[in-house]
């Protein structure tokens, strides 16, 4: 490995280097770590919890503890990665300290390589494709049925469906093996569609 360069300016540096001058103390490098990430982070917790505040404050204590506890990252997986797990584990812990309210979900789902999730189908199964009322409505329906989910379903929904991250990376996320987060995956999907079906006023939606 080439020897790391502290001539370059810290938004030149990768994530391991600005990890490693922000142990030593160089709280600037800290500070461009969530300058990079800090949008990330909140729109994760947005996603998990569907309250604003919540998602803030959920993001300020994210990285409050990332800041506390890098002794203990060692670059074993992507700052991100790592970042993202104290997110999840902190929007888990204010989500059962409020016995799970339901929560209004913002979507963007990405494109996968392993075919339409329930969220896609149930777009594709609008009345008129052209109608953008029917398409604000059908979207409507899909956030309330991500919100009534169990938060375990919800977080393998948001960081697969919604996040488009790879199974090795919720693996590593959620801290359980990788044949754990398929299985829950397949769970959480047939939970959505079960809530979808009635709603969106057709039997069911195709297994994917």
């Amino acid at each position: 490995m080439p020897p790391m360069k502290d001539d370059l300016p810290l938004r030149e540096m990768d994530d391991l280097r600005l990890a490693q001058l922000s142990r030593e103390g160089r709280r600037e490098a800290f500070g461009e770590l969530v300058s990079r990430y800090q949008d990330r982070v909140y729109a994760l917790a947005l996603r998990l919890t569907g309250n604003a505040d919540d998602a803030a404050e959920i993001a300020q204590e994210a990285f409050l503890k990332a800041w506390r506890a890098l002794g203990a990252f060692r670059g074993e997986s992507a700052f991100y990665t790592w970042l993202f797990r104290i997110t999840v584990n902190e929007a888990r812990t204010r989500q059962r300290a409020r016995a799970a309210r339901p929560a209004s979900l913002s979507l963007d789902a990405a494109r996968r390589e392993d075919g339409p999730t329930p969220v896609e189908a149930a777009a594709a199964r609008t009345p008129d494709p052209s109608d953008e009322a029917a398409r604000a409505e059908s979207r409507r329906l899909v956030e309330e049925g991500l919100g009534r989910l169990e938060l375990e379903h919800r977080e393998i929904i948001v960081l697969r469906d919604i996040e488009g991250r790879d199974y090795e990376e919720i693996a590593d996320v959620l801290g359980c093996p990788r044949g754990t987060v398929k299985s829950r995956l397949h769970r959480a999907r047939a939970a959505l569609r079960g809530l979808l079906a009635p709603a969106l006023g057709f039997a069911r939606l195709e297994e994917t």
